[in-house]
């Protein structure tokens, strides 16, 4: 199950896709998961995923890999679409036995929860796979700039998601590693109650700590030994500009979510 946990995962590549400004592809999701929210029939959701494969394509990310990231959060997918189907009161009703009634709207509500959930995984992942996190850090602290004014520490706040997206596939690995090594002296994680299961992961809770927080000293004594001290005054060794290939982004977005507005005042 950890293997299959890929945020903060970076592969490289040279497509178009790749080669976009940070602050783009970061504005793009946005718009995407608010187009996700506006959308409102089958009509809706075939535009948007369409959408969603041809950036798929573009960035040649293989789909199996996307779709591997989908497997640590099914079980919450699967209760959500559950909840929306029992619990979705409508007219024209399916499926009525004791206390369970199923109606069109709720079987609707819940094939539509579920696309969305994927789908909005999907795109945020797609930001993380094509874009590595330094870059995603520095787009986003350009992004919020303006928070400066009212002394909001951006720099701060962006240097702490890029460590801690840095770091998330490490200790995925470590955990691993702690799992393998329990299992070799005789634990066992898969049997017994929830209690039993629950007490089973100290000996993987405690040694992760530990381990985590010498990783974070070290790396404090490491910033410190090379005198940073924040964002005032530090330069950048790729300064971030717009191309023409960020301005064709950005009107393919905003096409998408005009579509999508149309379609939801159409009922489509």
């Amino acid at each position: 199950m950890l293997k299959d946990i890929t945020l903060g995962q970076y592969f490289p590549g040279d497509t178009a896709l790749h080669r976009l400004d940070p602050r783009t592809k970061t504005i793009l999701v946005i718009v995407y998961i608010v187009a996700l929210f506006l959308a409102v029939s089958y009509v809706s959701y075939a535009v948007l995923l369409a959408a969603l494969a041809a950036a798929i394509a573009v960035s040649k990310v293989r789909p199996k890999v996307l779709l591997k990231s989908l497997k640590p959060i099914l079980i919450l997918m699967v209760l959500t679409a559950v909840l929306n189907l029992f619990y979705t009161r409508g007219t024209d009703v399916l499926v009525s036995f004791w206390i369970i009634t199923i109606t069109r709207e709720g079987l609707e509500n819940a094939v539509f929860m579920l696309l969305r959930i994927a789908m909005l995984i999907l795109g945020t992942f797609l930001l993380t796979y094509t874009t590595s996190p330094i870059s995603l850090t520095d787009g986003l602290e350009r992004l919020l700039r303006p928070l400066k004014k009212i002394r909001v520490p951006v720099h701060e706040l962006s240097m702490m998601m890029c460590i801690a997206l840095r770091f998330i596939p490490t200790l995925l690995e470590e955990t691993d590693k702690i799992i393998s090594a329990q299992k070799a002296r005789g634990a066992d994680f898969e049997t017994g109650n929830l209690i039993r299961r629950a007490k089973a992961l100290i000996p993987i809770l405690v040694p992760l700590f530990i381990s985590s927080f010498r990783r974070a000293d070290e790396l404090a004594t490491a910033m410190e030994c090379r005198c940073y001290h924040g964002g005032e005054g530090r330069t950048k060794m790729k300064e971030l500009r717009y191309a023409r290939a960020d301005a064709i982004a950005f009107a393919l977005g905003g096409a998408l979510l005009a579509v999508t507005i149309v379609l939801r005042t159409m009922g489509l």
